[in-house]
C-alpha cells in the first residue's frame, strides 16, 4: 500500500527542483498550463506548501481521444525549510509555467565566550 500511495502522490505532485545558495534557497516548480490565480502558497510547521488547481478546458464535440496524458486536477507539494530560513524574505515569481521561489538566511549571530563569575558567601 505504501507503494501505491508514493506512486498516486508522484502523479499528482508538480516537478520540482530545490538548491541552496550562500544568501538563501531557490525553489523552482513546474506548474504549465495553471494559472497564477489557481496556486497557493502557505508556511506551515517549518514547511513551505504550494498547492493550487489546473482546470480542464477540453471540448469533445466530435473528437475521439485515442489516449489523453494531460493532467487536470489539484495538486499540492511541501517543502520542508532548513532551521536558518527567514519567513519574511519569502518572494515568489511566476514565469512561462514556472513558479520561482525565493527563500532568504537568517543572519545567525554566533554566540560569544563569556565567563561567569561564581559568588560566593564572603563576595555579598
Amino acid at each position: 500500500f505504501r507503494e501505491i500511495g508514493q506512486k498516486i502522490a508522484d502523479w499528482f505532485a508538480p516537478a520540482s527542483d530545490a538548491s541552496a545558495k550562500e544568501d538563501g534557497y531557490e525553489i523552482n516548480v513546474e506548474l504549465p498550463g495553471v494559472k497564477v490565480e489557481d496556486v497557493d502558497i502557505t508556511i506551515h510547521d517549518n514547511s513551505l506548501i504550494v498547492m493550487g488547481h489546473k482546470h480542464s478546458e477540453r471540448e469533445e464535440k466530435g473528437r475521439s481521444y485515442f489516449f489523453s496524458e494531460r493532467q487536470f486536477g489539484a495538486f499540492q507539494r511541501t517543502f520542508r525549510l532548513p532551521p536558518d530560513f527567514d519567513e519574511k524574505s519569502i518572494e515568489a515569481s511566476f514565469d512561462d509555467g514556472v513558479l520561482h521561489l525565493s527563500v532568504g538566511k537568517q543572519k545567525v549571530i554566533e554566540p560569544k565566550d563569556k565567563r561567569i563569575e561564581i559568588r560566593t558567601k564572603t563576595q555579598s
